[in-house]
């Protein structure tokens, strides 16, 4: 397989769109509030629409057999999320080194832009074997959209 890839878009200074999510009454728990196991899969989809708006998708890697799996995360929750309200979620690459990137999660309310949490998740690449790998070597256009993306 190829180590080469076309990266969509523009290759200068990209404005990254906030990812919203919509609560589902299903994301509920008896108290009536949003269950925090939820946090971590809206963590996904924002850090996922941030690859794409970068022009490059999850499927992309996946296709170059490139993984990028969670190696740590922490959350801070700061106020309650409840049924029909859009959190909106901020999402910044806070460091990559071409082996691990750490992401940055800011998730708020869209009506009133109250704090509802702050995230961070740290993600390693690895191969289809799961032999971590350096981006900086291997795919070296990765790399430089990483470090533009920073």
């Amino acid at each position: 397989m190829s180590n080469e890839i076309q990266l969509q878009g523009a290759p200068q200074s990209i404005k990254i769109v906030p990812y919203e999510h919509h609560t589902k009454y299903h994301e509920t728990d008896q108290q009536g509030i949003i269950h925090h196991s939820n946090y971590l899969n809206w963590m996904e989809d924002a850090r996922m629409n941030l690859m794409e708006q970068i022009g490059l998708s999850y499927k992309q890697m996946e296709t170059m057999e490139i993984n990028s799996p969670v190696v740590s995360l922490s959350i801070e929750y700061r106020s309650d999320v409840k049924f029909d309200d859009t959190v909106v979620i901020d999402t910044k690459l806070i460091s990559y080194d071409g082996y691990n990137m750490e992401v940055a999660y800011r998730m708020y309310d869209k009506e009133t832009g109250e704090d509802r949490a702050v995230a961070k998740s740290k993600h390693c690449f690895v191969n289809k074997s799961g032999m971590a790998i350096s981006l900086k070597r291997k795919y070296p256009e990765l790399d430089t959209k990483f470090f533009e993306m920073k």
